[in-house]
């Protein structure tokens, strides 16, 4: 991972003390090694919550938990392990048995790109066990947990891609909109219980994803402009459209109909996923 720094962009003090009163003392983020997740742990920390943080990769979680502890003095247990077992779902669900647990944050997910012919079937159902079966049964049981405590929230990363087909990543964009449907109908299930949900719907974004979804991004966001926003709409909105540059590709797509919509996306991945087709 190579020495952390401190992020340069955070949340206003004002902002940062309602998350930490609404929400904290502790959050639960998956995915936090790299990209979104990773600087919505950063955000949370610098705002005073301690975190219970997941990922894959052992290594880089410690050096993750280790720059949180040392720079923003938070409290940071790390858990890893592939987050589509039981086992380590149950780990960090156990822990609310011990800590005041008041957010949870699901950004672990991965994507496929190209041809879903081409692709095989044991990534297709691995992404669909992370994307959606592991969002399904720990926001069932975070929600629970939530509900009865009366306060609480939930994030599920989207994407702008989860609203209408999508060639070239037909099968990721239907695993988005699962989600994206799943965080609609919790924010108005929730809400009686003082608990808000979010969806999370952002547009292109430079971070691992791409390399291992095997996508070339022209335009695209970083993390940091994104991990904010996200934040900054918990609690007021039913979903985020993080980043201008994905406010302006939701707005160029709203007039359409879903049809338009469909070959708009299929011109926009297939740029995205052409190189695919060349080294065949």
């Amino acid at each position: 991972m190579g020495q952390q720094k401190k992020n340069a962009m955070e949340l206003p003090l004002k902002k940062q003390q309602k998350l930490l009163k609404d929400y904290g003392p502790w959050a639960v983020v998956t995915g936090a090694s790299s990209g979104i997740g990773k600087e919505i742990a950063v955000q949370l920390a610098a705002s005073g919550l301690n975190l219970i943080i997941n990922a894959r990769r052992n290594e880089l979680l410690h050096q993750l938990a280790l720059f949180l502890q040392t720079t923003y003095k938070v409290e940071v247990l790390s858990i890893s392990g592939d987050v589509t077992s039981e086992e380590t779902q149950d780990q960090l669900t156990s822990q609310a048995e011990i800590k005041d647990i008041g957010l949870f944050v699901a950004a672990a997910g991965f994507g496929t790109s190209g041809q879903f012919i081409k692709n095989t079937l044991k990534t297709e159902k691995e992404m669909l066990a992370l994307n959606c079966g592991a969002v399904l049964r720990l926001t069932h049981i975070f929600a629970n947990l939530f509900s009865e405590k009366k306060r609480g929230g939930i994030i599920l990363l989207s994407s702008i891609v989860a609203f209408q087909g999508t060639p070239h990543a037909a099968h990721y964009a239907a695993t988005k909109a699962y989600v994206q449907t799943l965080a609609e109908g919790l924010h108005i299930e929730l809400k009686p219980f003082g608990v808000a949900v979010l969806a999370a719907s952002p547009g292109p974004v430079h971070s691992e994803f791409a390399a291992r979804a095997n996508m070339q991004l022209g335009k695209a966001m970083y993390p940091d402009e994104v991990g904010i926003s996200i934040l900054k709409s918990l609690g007021k909105k039913r979903t985020a459209y993080p980043g201008l540059l994905t406010k302006i590709l939701i707005a160029s797509l709203s007039l359409l109909p879903r049809f338009g919509k469909i070959q708009i996306m299929k011109l926009v991945m297939g740029g995205m996923t052409k190189h695919q087709s060349k080294n065949a």
